[in-house]
């Protein structure tokens, strides 16, 4: 018998190391392309039919699989794996020891028109996106490219998989979303906050630090005191709202006594 402090996290770190030996590739395949004026650093992994563009910096150990595009002017930090099928776009850049999973589109427009003689007119993203050290994105999530400056997750972050980020979003340090998130432009949300599945934030509020917000949760304004948690759509005080949903389930018994109440007062009056 092995006793340790924290049998969760010890087991972790066992997965962690037979996961290294699983995924250690290295190499360069004859079928990757590789612009001449890329940078790779010691170590690193391309897999089969990896596109890499021009002034591409990628650092020491990283790793990317096979079917992977990297485009013009991306830095990857050193021991980030990119597995296969992403798509990173152009002047996209990820920190060290990231792990994105397939599917995901890092970079791609975000969504923006402007209206002129009844036609929407696209209005060109020329920012970026910008993903720190430790972040971790699931499979299949599209996080937008700024309009002007920056798409960002700070260092930390952990995405699950089906999750989009809209255009110049701010993601704080230690966040933790769950499957199906959308979070529309220019939202920024602060530190070590926790969104079940299905949360939905509308575009330009601001989300205090250590906030919860629990499944399929709407939020439409700003939420500023912090450690708070949020439900239903609009989300309230989740404390509040339990309280109320008692009262909504049984509304209609409630509704049938004040309508029997009136029938009462009327035959009294009369």
């Amino acid at each position: 018998m092995v006793r340790v402090d924290n049998a969760h996290v010890a087991f972790g770190k066992l997965l962690e190391v037979y996961n290294q030996v699983k995924m250690n590739k290295t190499g360069i395949s004859s079928h990757a392309f590789i612009s001449e004026t890329a940078k790779l650093g010691q170590n690193c992994y391309v897999g089969e039919f990896a596109f890499v563009g021009e002034n591409v910096k990628i650092g020491n150990n990283v790793k990317i699989y096979p079917q992977t595009f990297v485009g013009d002017n991306v830095e990857i930090g050193d021991n980030t794996v990119v597995f296969a099928g992403v798509k990173l776009y152009s002047e996209t850049i990820i920190g060290k020891d990231c792990i994105i999973h397939s599917g995901t589109v890092i970079g791609s427009d975000g969504f923006r028109f402007a209206t002129e003689n009844d036609q929407n007119k696209k209005i060109p993203q020329i920012g970026n996106v910008v993903i720190e050290d430790e972040v971790e994105i699931g499979a299949n999530c599209a996080i937008d490219r700024a309009t002007l400056g920056s798409t960002i997750l700070r260092k930390g972050v952990k995405f699950d998989n089906l999750i989009h980020i809209a255009h110049n979003v701010e993601i704080g340090e230690n966040c933790f979303l769950a499957a199906c998130n959308v979070i529309a432009g220019s939202t920024k949300v602060g530190k070590n906050c926790m969104f079940s599945g299905q949360v939905g934030i509308v575009g330009h509020l601001s989300i205090a630090d250590n906030t919860i917000v629990t499944a399929q949760s709407g939020i439409s304004k700003s939420i500023t005191a912090k450690g708070g948690m949020y439900m239903g759509s609009p989300a309230f005080d989740a404390g509040k709202y339990r309280k109320n949903y008692v009262h909504f389930r049984n509304f209609d018994n409630i509704i049938r006594r004040l309508e029997e109440l009136e029938k009462q007062v009327k035959e009294q009056e009369q």
